[in-house]
């Protein structure tokens, strides 16, 4: 068909029975290592099966449909097979829909942000709050980030609504400072694709001069599996950012796969605890026992600690009392729009008892 891609047709009595044992023999067969230039070599292979009459009644319909099979096969891993079914097209059109309405919404700037409060524990007051990106679509049902965000990033246009997060933030923290309402810390979420680029620290810098913003007041925050990508380019990145007096933070630390060395050699200045470890803090021992240690971990590193996730006065407690500096969660107040976050902010409720 197409570089690594092969069609095959077969006669086959018994439908689905017969095709998988011959699906077997065909993987086996790849899966036979084999010497290229001194090195063991071993393929696998992504198949996709539609059936005729079930599946089409011409090649084309029956290719097509096989082709959106192996798509579907790639996307669960190497050396998989599926067979077509209905639903694959009607995933395939709403894929194709996501994207267009991403493309329209980025050329027009259609996203907003939401702000979250961070809470100093030592002081008792809102010490920063982190930028979250939303997409509103009026008319429609909410897309979560964790479904639209990797599309952007699939599409190339990850960089372009980063660029305009960074910039949209920046233009808020310096009104607030010219209102009179206070200086926040606020950080930014960026994604792995975003720190690959060369021009991330340049994009920043310009969105900070533009704004007159000191970098005191921006913070990037990347999760730990994002760092592990391209480590020396990263490790560069970050502390070009934090030479420049940006803090830098790692997001859902203790669920990636960094090593305590790699984390020595990251210019980082905050660990945020994973929900995943808050949850259950004040009943699982396990999960209070790792909550400790990151936190201990931390401060031997000179690092803050911010626990993300907190609803409960006691899991409050339990971080205070094993001191953590910074928390963040509906214990303090949900992700606010604009309006209601500056009414949170000049409330009593701005601070937690």
């Amino acid at each position: 068909m197409d570089g690594d891609q092969f069609a095959l047709i077969l006669m086959l009595r018994d439908g689905q029975a017969d095709t998988r044992q011959t699906l077997d023999r065909i993987r086996n067969a790849l899966r036979v290592p084999f010497q290229l230039e001194g090195q063991s070599i071993v393929m696998t292979a992504s198949i996709g099966i539609a059936l005729y009459p079930e599946d089409g009644e011409d090649s084309r319909e029956l290719i097509k449909h096989a082709y959106t099979a192996m798509n579907s096969a790639k996307k669960i891993g190497p050396d998989t097979y599926r067979f077509y079914t209905a639903q694959m097209n009607a995933d395939v059109s709403a894929r194709l829909d996501l994207e267009a309405a991403l493309r329209d919404a980025v050329q027009k700037q259609a996203f907003e942000i939401v702000y979250q409060p961070k809470l100093n524990l030592a002081e008792n007051q809102v010490c920063g709050l982190e930028a979250l990106l939303r997409w509103p679509r009026p008319g429609q049902s909410g897309i979560s980030p964790a479904v639209f965000v990797p599309v952007l990033e699939s599409l190339g246009l990850i960089g372009e609504v980063g660029n305009w997060v960074v910039d949209s933030v920046c233009a808020q923290i310096a009104r607030w400072q010219r209102s009179g309402l206070g200086s926040f810390q606020v950080a930014v979420n960026i994604s792995g694709q975003q720190i690959s680029s060369s021009s991330l620290v340049a994009d920043i810098r310009q969105a900070l001069e533009k704004h007159k913003v000191a970098p005191q007041w921006l913070e990037v925050e990347l999760t730990e599996s994002s760092l592990m990508e391209n480590t020396s380019h990263t490790i560069a990145t970050l502390g070009a950012l934090r030479a420049n007096g940006v803090s830098i933070s790692i997001d859902d630390f203790g669920t990636g796969y960094s090593s305590l060395a790699y984390l020595r050699r990251f210019p980082i200045d905050k660990l945020k605890i994973d929900i995943a470890f808050i949850r259950e803090v004040t009943s699982n021992p396990q999960d209070a026992a790792i909550a400790r240690a990151i936190i201990e971990l931390a401060h031997s590193l000179d690092l803050k600690v911010i626990a993300e996730g907190v609803e409960t006065p006691e899991q409050l407690a339990f971080l205070r009392e094993n001191h953590c500096d910074q928390i963040q969660g509906y214990l303090i107040s949900k992700p606010l729009p604009l309006g209601e976050l500056e009414v949170f902010l000049r409330s009593p409720a701005s601070r937690v008892g």
